[in-house]
């Protein structure tokens, strides 16, 4: 008889990445991965805050702004600024999140004095023409009108609307056609010194650039910038409302569109990582979780779906969904919980947990194949409030996992099987 062949010993070394952190003379910091090999910089920030920071009645007003920040700045117009980024081959844009305002340069080191000059002035002079303001308005709306029926973009947003009513995250992060209609250029520049405030401010810049450079550098684009103060964040996560519910829009389409929300974990939560694995062995793995094998292999009831743990500043949730016929929604629903029970009830099993893991540790080094990828990935660690030495424990922590750990995370997130849940469409049965 064959010896069976053994399992690889897993690799659980972090990307090999010297993070450096730099303090401007102004007291602006950053982590800083220094590459000579190529005659590239990349520079990804992002503000504490995002739309989470609109007026009530302002919906659309962050994302409105990450739209004009490189629509003329400075002595330049509109066309003046996109001008010199094409002339340069500078890539600068922005864009408006629940949590933060984000934003990100990509330069060649050789228009690297360019690149901060123009990043600069965006941050710190934006204009606000009324023209720029009326065309770049006019284009979400325009985009907004597009959405207006589209069955993923309408469950999303009725998702978040019924879990957080009343809350910034209940609103639509590009706002609606009646609330961005009324933004003004002058509501637009006041809101703005909130929006780029250096209180919680993290910045990541990969490339051809040296520390010492980076450090006068952070003091141009960011040091003129509002301190702001500091919001402490939440001890217990914002609760979702409406858990057990099942709410429907009736929709005239072939197909429902079925999302659902339970409550999930925080970043810093000592059962996050756990709770990692047991998400990819529900519906985080694009072909071997189980709702994959359960609703599209065994019964072929939709083409995807899936499942994600979304941490946000202030709460916390699963997250999941699919979409299928009509006459099959109640079936797909029905399906999708019952696993989440048969997880919290035995828990998955030991072959489950190692080969999650497997992918976990060993699919890392994917996110850091290029300079952009490094400081996007680096930024989202920065936010979560981890320090650069993470990246060496990272996929240890992941290792030392084990089977009793991800049955406490699915005891803890589907002990109680009440699930808030949204769909479009005209299913059968559901409700």
């Amino acid at each position: 008889m064959n010896a069976p062949i053994p399992t690889p010993k897993l690799n659980t070394a972090g990307p090999a990445i010297n993070v450096q952190t730099v303090r401007s003379p102004g007291g602006v910091e950053a982590w800083l991965v220094e590459e000579h090999s190529l005659p590239l910089i990349a520079v990804d920030f992002a503000f504490d805050g995002g739309t989470s920071r609109d007026p009530e009645n302002g919906a659309g007003s962050a994302y409105l702004v990450s739209g004009l920040l490189d629509e003329g700045a400075g002595d330049l117009d509109a066309e003046a600024f996109q001008g010199r980024m094409a002339d340069h081959a500078i890539s600068l844009g922005f864009d408006a999140r629940r949590d933060d305002f984000h934003g990100q340069l990509q330069t060649l080191s050789s228009h690297r004095d360019t690149a901060f000059e123009l990043l600069a002035l965006a941050l710190n002079r934006p204009r606000f023409d009324e023209d720029a303001v009326a065309r770049v308005r006019a284009q979400i709306i325009a985009g907004l009108q597009r959405q207006a029926k589209n069955p993923e973009v309408m469950c999303r947003n009725a998702l978040y609307a019924a879990a957080f009513p009343g809350h910034p995250y209940g609103r639509p992060e590009k706002g609606d056609v009646d609330s961005v209609s009324k933004l003004e250029a002058s509501a637009l520049k006041a809101l703005t010194p909130t929006l780029l405030d250096r209180a919680g401010l993290k910045v990541v810049v990969v490339g051809d650039i040296t520390a010492a450079e980076l450090a006068g550098r952070l003091d141009l684009v960011f040091g003129g910038l509002p301190k702001g103060q500091e919001r402490p964040r939440p001890v217990q996560p914002l609760p979702i409302q409406g858990l057990g519910q099942t709410h429907v829009i009736d929709l005239d389409v072939p197909q429902t569109v079925l999302r659902f929300v339970g409550p999930g974990l925080m970043w810093h939560d000592p059962g996050f990582i756990p709770a990692s694995v047991l998400n990819h062995i529900l519906g985080g793995s694009a072909f071997t979780s189980r709702l994959f094998m359960e609703v599209r292999e065994k019964r072929g009831l939709a083409y995807g779906v899936s499942s994600s743990l979304m941490p946000l500043r202030e709460s916390a949730m699963l997250v999941g969904g699919t979409a299928t016929r009509n006459d099959r929604a109640a079936l797909a629903m029905q399906v999708i919980r019952e696993e989440m029970a048969k997880l919290a009830a035995e828990g998955p099993t030991e072959h489950e947990v190692e080969e999650a893991k497997r992918y976990i540790v060993g699919s890392y080094p994917l996110r850091f194949d290029t300079s952009p990828k490094i400081a996007g990935e680096l930024l989202h660690l920065a936010l979560r409030g981890y320090t650069p030495d993470y990246l060496a424990r990272r996929n240890e922590l992941f290792a030392a996992v084990t089977l009793a750990d991800v049955k406490s995370a699915a005891e803890r997130l589907f002990g109680n099987p009440d699930l808030l849940v949204q769909a479009v469409g005209k299913p059968a049965g559901l409700v």
